[in-house]
């Protein structure tokens, strides 16, 4: 079985990781290639990373910027092994035995189609001006494997997950969409539309690139920009119902409360938003964030 480990790669230093892959690669001899696509990085990065030409399967440069969605998908035409794994490039391995805990777990399970690692960020965090992101991680993202199986789909990432390549082959990430936000659970409403399992694992990737409080907090707007897309296409309002923050807007509508949410949320978001940026962030007020929002350009 080969295993085709794809890194599509933006503006960052990719070297430690591919390096930390490769090691292990030639250590355990695991049949498996390294396919590496930069998605119109800016020259100082190419430049980094161009070394790792002689050092991969397969190195791709594309002028423009495609999205996250389109570069996923490209991968099937570079891509020889009968699974992909995908790492985002801000992922740095923890684990030596990283590859191996995923191919041992497809011997055990031949029948596995969707595979998800998980991910963590450091215990303690010392820089304030990352804590959003940090805690949002820690809280909400950072499952445990049990967690995780309880809601298969909900809890799916596509940083750090591993897919039979005729499974992608046929169910694609939906390329309308190209901004961050949201592309990850509807790829997973998607897999559970077509009776697709995910499993899970604990074989988590470290993510060794927060962003600032700004920076997240914009990233967030971009996200809800993203799922109001999604509501206004007919065919995926359905799909994204099981969304926590669509069940909430969807809620709201039912009883008739946005107009009422929108006037109270008029006083409160500037405050709100404070909060996400001070040194101590409430994921609650993030949750509120984030339904202003989408009522505001849903109307």
């Amino acid at each position: 079985m080969k295993l085709s480990v794809c890194i599509p790669i933006f503006n960052f230093d990719v070297r430690e990781l591919v390096y930390d892959l490769k090691k292990e690669i030639e250590k355990n001899n695991i049949y498996a290639e390294l396919i590496l696509i930069d998605d119109g990085s800016n020259d100082h990065f190419k430049t980094i990373n161009e070394e790792l030409q002689k050092e991969v399967s397969n190195f791709i440069f594309l002028e423009k910027n495609i999205g996250r969605s389109k570069i996923r998908n490209l991968f099937l035409q570079y891509a020889e092994g009968e699974y992909l794994l995908f790492l985002d490039c801000d992922g740095k391995i923890t684990d030596p035995n990283f590859l191996k805990i995923y191919i041992e777990f497809l011997h055990q399970n031949t029948k596995c189609n969707v595979l998800y690692g998980g991910r963590t960020v450091l215990e303690i965090l010392s820089d304030k001006k990352y804590i959003l992101r940090w805690k949002f991680a820690v809280e909400r993202e950072n499952l445990s494997v049990l967690l995780r199986n309880e809601k298969p789909y909900l809890s799916f990432q596509t940083n750090n997950f591993l897919i039979r390549k005729e499974i992608l082959s046929k169910i694609k990430f939906n390329q309308e969409f190209e901004n961050y936000g949201y592309e990850d659970l509807l790829f997973a409403m998607d897999l559970k539309s077509e009776q697709i399992g995910i499993n899970h694992v604990n074989n988590p990737i470290f993510n060794n690139d927060l962003e600032s409080n700004e920076v997240y907090l914009a990233k967030v707007e971009e996200s809800v920009e993203s799922l109001v897309k999604m509501l206004k296409t007919n065919s995926l309002r359905l799909k994204i119902s099981e969304i926590k923050l669509v069940k909430a807007y969807n809620f709201l509508k039912k009883i008739h409360l946005e107009s009422l949410f929108l006037y109270l949320f008029k006083f409160l978001e500037k405050r709100v938003k404070q909060n996400l940026l001070s040194e101590h962030p409430n994921l609650r007020n993030l949750d509120l964030y984030k339904l202003g929002l989408l009522l505001k350009k849903m109307k």
